[in-house]
């Protein structure tokens, strides 16, 4: 991917993002009949824009955001001018808090909905896959699952309660539903039923690795085959699968470590093209690799479910709840320190890294990964910060309960230090970036 590329899709990304919502406290201001003094993408200092009526429509210079400007509020561009004055009828202090609360929560609504909407057309346009297995196709050694005694072959019946009928419901559960808790697996090993207890603490960090499962099914396809290397040598070709080491069934997740732990040593590979059983000797390198690069290709049951433009929707909404709950068990894995924050938290060169990975898989992809930022941004900004719509709406519950109004030099030394440890973590969050690119 080239730089110029991967801006271009951030740029895209977080625009689209911060205009949606920005238009949400926009559109709900107007609504109420109050003055919108300026839009910005961007937080101050101004950057360059256009007046258009009464208000400023610009970009600005620090690009963690965005905020609208409306006559009679205290915001992020600390303006203050109006506090000795009468209340004007326009003005932001002027309107019922409900108002208020409306206009401050407007831009989270519209992500969501953004979300939502994303999501419906997806479904609606693809329809859903899913895989009707609950077979254990490979375990992953020294793997959470491999600790607690699961194998190949094992068919998954229940997580916590929780009846399994195909493989993304196992995923689901794992790590969103149950993310944080305890597991109790019930498992069918050949006529046998088995129950399993896993203790959170013997599970991984959700940012480290995986479960270790993989579903019955997945073949070893080749994708590219390197110049000079020994696959290229016996002539295995793209479009290959490989099926045995030594005359052993091998699936896709064991492939590369058998073949590592043979580095130096003669195997007898098998393969398929087409119809043709193909098989010749070859020789792992001292670093264990033949010099191909492999792609998983599920060949198990798939079940196709299209939806009508209707039915599609309540889809839509199930993946968005699905998402929120995700990001709340995430934000609450960070604060109780069961997952790294320097792994959790990604800044802009990693959303620019996988805007543009997701744009290059496709467009729907694309949108997938926008519907889940656009999520993502609306659960931040409640968050009961300063300088966030959380926080904003923390000073109005203030103001509603106890019928006064914050000292407006209280609310201005909050909200830069709000501006001030936001500007702080994003450099932290760059810094991490940087550090992990």
């Amino acid at each position: 991917m080239t730089v110029l590329t991967t801006i271009f899709y951030f740029v895209i990304t977080i625009g689209i993002l911060v205009f949606i919502h920005e238009l949400g406290h926009f559109l709900a201001a107007k609504f109420f009949g109050m003055r919108v003094d300026r839009f910005s993408i961007g937080f101050p200092p101004r950057a360059f824009g256009k007046q258009i009526g009464e208000t400023d429509y610009c970009i600005s210079w620090i690009p963690i955001g965005g905020y609208v400007k409306i006559a009679g509020m205290i915001d992020e561009s600390f303006d203050t001018e109006f506090v000795n004055q009468e209340p004007k009828p326009w003005e932001f202090r002027a309107k019922p808090i409900w108002q208020r609360m409306i206009v401050i929560s407007a831009g989270v609504v519209m992500n969501i909905l953004l979300a939502v909407f994303i999501f419906w057309g997806i479904i609606y346009h693809q329809g859903k896959l899913t895989r009707p297995v609950t077979a254990i196709g490979y375990v992953a050694p020294e793997s959470p699952a491999a600790k607690v005694g699961l194998r190949p072959g094992d068919m998954m019946l229940s997580i916590n309660g929780h009846e399994i009928t195909h493989w993304e419901e196992i995923e689901g559960v794992i790590y969103a539903e149950a993310l944080g808790n305890d597991l109790t697996l019930e498992i069918r090993r050949r006529n046998e039923s088995i129950t399993m207890f896993i203790k959170r603490a013997d599970l991984p960090d959700i940012t480290d690795e995986r479960f270790g499962i993989l579903p019955a099914g997945l073949l070893a396809v080749i994708e590219r085959v390197e110049s000079g290397m020994p696959a290229e040598q016996i002539g295995l070709q793209p479009g290959d699968t490989i099926k045995t080491v030594n005359g052993e069934a091998v699936v896709y997740a064991a492939l590369q470590e058998t073949i590592r732990k043979n580095a130096g040593k003669e195997i007898l590979l098998g393969w398929n093209r087409g119809d043709k059983s193909l098989e010749a000797r070859v020789t792992p390198t001292a670093e264990g690799r033949i010099g191909i690069a492999l792609d998983a290709v599920y060949t198990g049951p798939v079940e196709h479910v299209r939806y009508s433009l209707l039915g599609a929707f309540p889809e839509g909404v199930k993946e968005v709840w699905g998402a929120s709950v995700f990001f709340v068990n995430n934000i609450y894995q960070l604060i109780v320190g069961r997952a790294s924050f320097t792994k959790s938290v990604g800044g802009p060169i990693k959303i620019a890294q996988i805007a543009t990975r997701s744009a290059e898989s496709g467009v729907l992809t694309f949108l997938g990964f926008m519907a889940l930022l656009s999520m993502s941004l609306a659960l931040l900004n409640v968050l009961p910060f300063p300088a966030l719509d959380g926080g904003h709406l923390v000073f109005l519950a203030y103001e509603g309960v106890f019928r006064r109004e914050i000292p407006h030099k209280v609310k201005i030394a909050i909200q830069q230090a709000g501006v001030f440890l936001l500007l702080v973590f994003m450099a932290f969050v760059l810094y991490n970036d940087i550090a992990t690119f």
